[in-house]
C-alpha cells in the first residue's frame, strides 16, 4: 500500500478460543515464556561445526525458488477497501487519493482457482496470505458483509483444498489496515499512523503484548481449519520491536498450533545482501530441545500489478523472456534462494488479470533455463530446509558420517570429498541403501551421485541420529 511501500522501504525492503473474540488477550498466559528481555538473547548460539570436505548443500543441489503474496484473503479485494482507510490515516499521500471506488469489490473465487490450477500444473510453490478480518469487512470465522455465508465458507474451502497442498498460510496481522483493540474486537477509536497496523506498534511493548495480537489472529484462522506455521507483517508492522518480533513469533505460533519451528516474512533484501534465511532467538543448540524462529526474506520488489492492482507489471525486473537478466536470474546464478514479492490485487489487476498473464511469464521463461537448477518451496519448506541446513551436527570416521539432526526435512544434500559409493543410510536398525542417479539433474531424495573428488548424496533427513555408510553393502 503506498504505506505499505514506503514503510516496506524503510524496513521490511532494507532497502526500499475458542473464540478468536477477546480470548487473545490472555492468550500468552502458559506460553511457556514470560516477558523475556532482549539482552537474554543476544549472545548469538554457536552453530555444529562440519568435518573437513563435508559440505550440506541447497535441497536436491538446486536453487530454491519461493513466491510471496501478500494481501491475499478471500472475496475482498484489500486495493478496494484498504485505500479509504489510508486515505483518512494519511491525508496528504497522493497514493490514497485514487479513484478506489471504481475499483472491483471482490477478487472472485474464479480467479483463486484459475490462479492456483495454473501453479500446481507448473510447480510453484510459496505463501499465500489470509487477511482474518480484512480491512475491517468482516471476520473470517464469523461473517463477511457484502457476501452470504455459503459464499465465505465455499471461499474457504477452496483455499484449504486447492492452495494448502503448495501454499503456507500466514495471517497478515488482523485488518491490515486499523489497529484492534484486544479487548473489544473493535478497531482503536482514533484514526492516525499510530492506530494503523503498517505502523503499530510507535512505542515499546512487551514481548507478551505483541505475541498476544499475533495470537489473535492467528486464532482466527485456526477456527477457519487453516494451518499456519508462520506470520507475515503488513508493512512496517513490528518496526520499532524488530528485537522481540521473532520471539512474539515464537511464543503466538506455538501457542496456538504447537508448530515446533515457526518462520516469518518481514524483509526484503536487494543488492549483494545474502537472500539465505536468517535462524532467530536460537536456543539449546546441542540439546534435544532446540528452538528458533526463522526469518525468510523475499529477494525482489513487487514489479507486478502493485498492491493496489492499478500498475503495470515490469516482469522483466524480475527475468527476462530468455531468462539472462533480472533479479531473479541474478540470484539463481549467485546460488542463492530466489523468493519473488507481489501483492494479490496485482495478480488481478482489478479484474484485467495483467499481473497474473506477467507471473506466468516469469514462471515459464524461468523454466526455460533453469529448470534442473531450481526447485519451487513453500516457505515453511526453505525455514526448515536452512535450520537443518545450519542446525545439524556432523561427524566423521573414516567412510561413517554420523548425523544428530534437531529438525527432519525433505530432500537433505551432502558434499563429500573423498566419498565413494553405494551409500545407504541408517538410524537405529532401518537401513535404506541409495540409488546411484545417472546424471545431476536426476539427484532426487534417495539417490547420490560422484565423480573422483567428491560424492553427493541427498536423502529425506529424519529428526534425530543417523548414519550415511559409504561404499555400504546391501
Amino acid at each position: 500500500m503506498n504505506q505499505h511501500r514506503v514503510l516496506i522501504n524503510q524496513d521490511r525492503r532494507k532497502f526500499l478460543r475458542a473464540s478468536a473474540w477477546g480470548a487473545a488477550a490472555t492468550t500468552v498466559a502458559g506460553m511457556g515464556m514470560s516477558r523475556l528481555a532482549v539482552a537474554e538473547t543476544s549472545e548469538p548460539a554457536r552453530l555444529p561445526t562440519r568435518p573437513a570436505g563435508v559440505k550440506v548443500l541447497m535441497p536436491q543441489d538446486r536453487v530454491p525458488l519461493s513466491f510471496i503474496i501478500d494481501d491475499s484473503t478471500c472475496l475482498v479485494n484489500m486495493g478496494h477497501f484498504c485505500t479509504p482507510q489510508f486515505a483518512t490515516a494519511f491525508p496528504g499521500r497522493a497514493e490514497y487519493q485514487k479513484p478506489w471506488k471504481s475499483w472491483p469489490r471482490e477478487i472472485p473465487d474464479n480467479f483463486v482457482r484459475q490462479f492456483g490450477e495454473w501453479c500446481s500444473d507448473h510447480g510453484v510453490k510459496g505463501k499465500y496470505s489470509i487477511v482474518p478480518n480484512p480491512a475491517c469487512v468482516g471476520w473470517m470465522d464469523r461473517e463477511l458483509p457484502g457476501w452470504s455465508h455459503a459464499d465465505l465458507q465455499s471461499s474457504l474451502k477452496l483455499v484449504r483444498e486447492l492452495m494448502l497442498p503448495n501454499w503456507d498460510i500466514h495471517p497478515e496481522m488482523i485488518t491490515h489496515t486499523r489497529v484492534i483493540d484486544l479487548k473489544t474486537g473493535r478497531p482503536m477509536e482514533k484514526i492516525n499512523a499510530a492506530t494503523m497496523e503498517n505502523s503499530y506498534p510507535q512505542e515499546k511493548k512487551s514481548v507478551d503484548e505483541l505475541a498476544a495480537y499475533l495470537a489473535y489472529a492467528l486464532r482466527i484462522l485456526k477456527n477457519c481449519d487453516l494451518p499456519c506455521e508462520g506470520i507475515t507483517t503488513p508493512g512496517g508492522f513490528g518496526n520499532s520491536m524488530k528485537s522481540e518480533l521473532p520471539i512474539a513469533v515464537d511464543q503466538a505460533v506455538r501457542d496456538v498450533y504447537g508448530v515446533e519451528l515457526p518462520h516469518y516474512f518481514k524483509y526484503v533484501h536487494f543488492g549483494d545482501e545474502s537472500t539465505e534465511p536468517k535462524l532467530e532467538h536460537l536456543r539449546g543448540v546441542g540439546t534435544e530441545d532446540v528452538r528458533l524462529t526463522v526469518n525468510v526474506p523475499a529477494g525482489t520488489g513487487d514489479w507486478f500489478g502493485g498492491w493496489q492492482g492499478d500498475s503495470l507489471s515490469e516482469p522483466d525486473r524480475y527475468c527476462n523472456a530468455t531468462a539472462t537478466s533480472g533479479r531473479m536470474v541474478e540470484l539463481i546464478e549467485r546460488r542463492q534462494p530466489a523468493v519473488m514479492l507481489c501483492h494479490w490485487p496485482g495478480m488481478y489487476s482489478n479484474g484485467s488479470e495483467e499481473g497474473f498473464r506477467s507471473f506466468q511469464r516469469v514462471v515459464e521463461s524461468l523454466a526455460s533455463r533453469f529448470a534442473d537448477d531450481t526447485i519451487w518451496m513453500k516457505v515453511s519448506e526453505i525455514a526448515r530446509y536452512w535450520a537443518a541446513k545450519q542446525l545439524t551436527e556432523i561427524s566423521r570416521a573414516g567412510n561413517r558420517l554420523t548425523l544428530n539432526a534437531p529438525f527432519a526435512t525433505e530432500r537433505y544434500t551432502l558434499q563429500i570429498e573423498g566419498g565413494a559409493g553405494p551409500v545407504c543410510i541408517q538410524q537405529g536398525s532401518e537401513r535404506m541403501m541409495l540409488r546411484e542417479a545417472p546424471q545431476r539433474s536426476s539427484l532426487d531424495a534417495g539417490t547420490w551421485i560422484a565423480d573422483e573428488q567428491k560424492l553427493v548424496a541427498c536423502f529425506d533427513l529424519p529428526k534425530g541420529t543417523s548414519e550415511v555408510l559409504l561404499e555400504a553393502t546391501s
